[in-house]
């Protein structure tokens, strides 16, 4: 049924002529402006795709988005689905799959996040080495999941060091501030207490977010290498605890946005 399911939605796109793009992107809370640097040649809602899951985030646009970046063929979600949204994680990761199906041949995400590494601080950006799955759930965890490929999918490197060290090398060059770390999944929506932040400090996490981790597993089943770059939009000192307005979450996202732009056209360049 899943597999039919996500057939329907290949067959559909392709006939709509999103045929071999060779990059898959996702982009972030307040990560959307990529878009603008894409020759568009097709733009689909979500809710207008057979069995595609539709946002429901204001500030995530919910679009399928085809063209090309500097002479690459991309296909973009302008919009990500999360568990906290009431989906489940077939859901959430129906889009990874389905531009896999597409024919990507990498992946490239993108997060907004809390920075739990005090030494790091807001506007900052992180490329994510390493993750630690706290949101409770698997992707992989379903009946017939197996049809997709390994379920025992291997975590020793989910994040592709070959992606990483040009991500890295570019950033030098480029002379932007890029950190690497540990990022932590975790269900939300709710923000942590000063506890959960504390014990996220134990567990020597760097910056932590509700996203990112459950299409990474996937990416992972798929044999398909990603990389992941999180803006870190707020600090989380437990000590110093703040209240959180998440509209100033999305300013510093955009603010930060166009290091992230930087580094992801130059890693298409040569990917």
């Amino acid at each position: 049924m899943k597999q039919q399911q996500l057939q329907e939605t290949i067959d559909f796109l392709k006939s709509n002529g999103i045929t071999n793009p060779e990059i898959g992107i996702v982009l972030g809370t307040g990560l959307g402006k990529l878009v603008d640097e894409i020759s568009i040649e097709k733009e689909i809602s979500y809710s207008d795709i057979p069995n595609f899951p539709v946002a429901t985030v204001e500030f995530h646009s919910g679009k399928l988005i085809y063209g090309e970046l500097l002479g690459k063929k991309v296909v973009v979600m302008a919009g990500r689905f999360h568990l906290y949204e009431g989906y489940n994680a077939w859901e959430v990761t129906y889009g990874i799959r389905t531009m896999h199906g597409l024919g990507i041949k990498n992946l490239l995400v993108s997060n907004a996040a809390g920075a739990i590494n005090l030494t790091y601080k807001k506007g900052d950006l992180m490329l994510i080495n390493d993750h630690i799955n706290l949101q409770g759930s698997s992707p992989l965890a379903f009946k017939g999941a197996n049809n997709f490929g390994n379920i025992f999918a291997d975590m020793l490197e989910p994040y592709s060091k070959e992606m990483n060290s040009k991500i890295s090398a570019i950033a030098k060059e480029q002379n932007i501030l890029l950190h690497e770390g540990v990022y932590t999944s975790v269900l939300g929506p709710q923000l942590e207490t000063r506890a959960e932040y504390r014990m996220l400090q134990i567990l020597e996490t760097d910056a932590v977010g509700m996203s990112t981790v459950p299409e990474v597993i996937v990416a992972k089943q798929l044999n398909l290498p990603c990389a992941a770059i999180s803006v870190l939009t707020d600090e989380c000192d437990p000590k110093n605890l703040q209240p959180v307005d998440i509209s100033e979450i999305i300013a510093v996202a955009g603010k930060a946005e166009p290091k992230m732009i930087a580094l992801f056209k130059e890693v298409i360049k040569v990917l």
